[in-house]
């Protein structure tokens, strides 16, 4: 398979499972959580989509398209291993929907790094949020969901809490 059609699988995936969580969870209360803003694309996609629900974005430095950036007060900048321990520590157990693509090219540092965030985010999630990733996770609690139609196995998994 070409890196083109592992990148539009994994593009497709992405919005079939954020499509179907942002349904899933439009009745919650709560913020929802983009871990990782890249150049904008999903946050922009989020913002069209959960219009009216807080979106918090944890980044490390903003390198996005200027309509795709959240204003300062949406912005949480940092290191993740820091971000999320103090998010939880002021706002508790309330993301309605938690989503990452953190990941790049290298599946074992990829691998290695959600090992890394997933205890950091399960505490995160309300009950019955969900949690929307390119990576497969390591949780303790959460339930492993099937895909939505249109997702391809592999390139996106979806958690509840």
């Amino acid at each position: 398979m070409s890196r083109l059609d592992i990148f539009i699988d994994r593009m497709v995936s992405q919005r079939a499972c954020l499509d179907w969580a942002i349904a899933e969870t439009a009745t919650m209360p709560g913020p929802v959580f983009e871990l990782g803003l890249g150049n904008g694309r999903t946050y922009h996609h989020l913002r069209e989509k959960v219009a009216g629900r807080q979106i918090l974005v944890f980044e490390r430095a903003v390198a996005s398209h200027p309509d795709s950036t959240p204003p300062d007060a949406d912005l949480i900048l940092g290191d993740v291993r820091d971000t999320l321990p103090a998010t939880l520590a002021r706002l508790g157990a309330t993301a309605s929907l938690v989503h990452a693509d953190l990941g790049g090219h290298n599946l074992e540092k990829n691998d290695a790094f959600a090992q890394l965030i997933s205890p950091l985010v399960e505490p995160l999630l309300a009950p019955g949020g969900l949690m929307v990733s390119s990576d497969r996770m390591y949780f303790d609690r959460l339930e492993e969901l099937p895909l939505p139609p249109g997702a391809v196995p592999g390139r996106c998994f979806i958690y509840r809490a």
